[in-house]
């Protein structure tokens, strides 16, 4: 294993932020991981961190394979961390809406590009992606319809569900979309925690990692087999909408199935404690998220359903 800052940003207050790749193997660029772009993505860089320790035992008894090299980056914006923000300290501007950067540009556009300058020439590329609602969401890998996709890929992670997203404009400036533009296939997995720790669903995380690595001849550990990953459009993804404000208690559970009209969630007065909403289903399927704060706003998104 190397250790290699790729881009130091200099700060007068603070020490310098300085991005840290962990380089495994030696040969052509194979695969490169990559985990908090933001400040509250804890979960995204502990699974990076866990990867870094498989790979360091893998690499010592030589199971990585010749004339590969993996890359992996585990936290960019730790400044962000260091004080509890999700987005860039000093302009609340977003580095995964950055890419691919310009180094002449904005505080976090050069960030961006002197991440992009290191992690493009890979032929896979895997970002530790978070949601931007809050909430807990199924593990599942997720790959953006550019025209340069090969969904079949997915089914190399062995995770249960294969999701495929219509980019919208503003995808157009992310690590996942500018990845594929320039020819590296990018995949996005989701380890259904963000600012906390969820041990089970990182374990998960990390072997569908190290599974996608063996499946493609990178590694040559052979992993336990996965699910026989389901693909689906996320057009098949259904949300439900708060009717009130209040505080949210969901009885519903991540993967598990709902009946049409079925009630997976509650809204109740705070003050009086009285129920003033009841939520339920208009059709069956998998909770794929729930919101996860106490409170909650009307007409918020609180569960996300796959549709039988």
């Amino acid at each position: 294993m190397t250790k290699e800052i790729i881009y130091t940003l200099k700060s007068p207050y603070r020490e310098n932020l300085d991005v840290t790749a962990f380089r495994f193997g030696k040969g052509k660029k194979a695969a490169a991981i990559v985990g908090a772009l933001r400040g509250n993505e804890i979960q995204q860089m502990y699974v990076c961190s866990q990867l870094i320790r498989e790979l360091k035992k893998l690499e010592e008894k030589g199971q990585i394979a010749p004339d590969n090299e993996i890359t992996v980056i585990p936290c960019v914006n730790y400044y962000s961390m260091n004080i509890g923000k999700r987005f860039w300290t000093m302009d609340n501007t977003d580095i995964n809406r950055m890419f691919p950067g310009y180094d002449m540009g904005e505080t976090t556009q050069r960030i961006a590009d002197g991440v992009f300058s290191d992690l493009q020439g890979y032929e896979y590329g895997i970002q530790l992606a978070s949601f931007y609602q809050p909430g807990n969401f199924l593990a599942h890998v997720k790959m953006m319809e550019t025209g340069f996709t090969d969904k079949e890929l997915m089914k190399l992670f062995g995770m249960e569900y294969g999701i495929v997203r219509e980019p919208r404009p503003y995808d157009t400036t992310t690590l996942n979309y500018n990845w594929q533009i320039w020819e590296t296939k990018a995949f996005s997995v989701y380890a259904s925690a963000t600012d906390s720790i969820d041990v089970k669903s990182a374990e998960t995380a990390l072997e569908a990692i190290l599974r996608f690595l063996y499946n493609t001849g990178i590694i040559t550990k052979k992993v336990r087999s996965g699910y026989v990953t389901e693909i689906i459009p996320e057009s098949n993804i259904a949300q439900i909408h708060s009717d009130a404000a209040g505080i949210f208690v969901s009885t519903a559970e991540i993967g598990g199935f709902v009946n049409e009209n079925d009630i997976i969630g509650k809204i109740t007065d705070p003050f009086d404690g009285e129920t003033i909403s009841l939520i339920r289903t208009n059709f069956s399927g998998i909770v794929y998220f729930e919101y996860n704060s106490p409170l909650i706003n009307e007409n918020t998104v609180c569960f996300k359903i796959i549709k039988e």
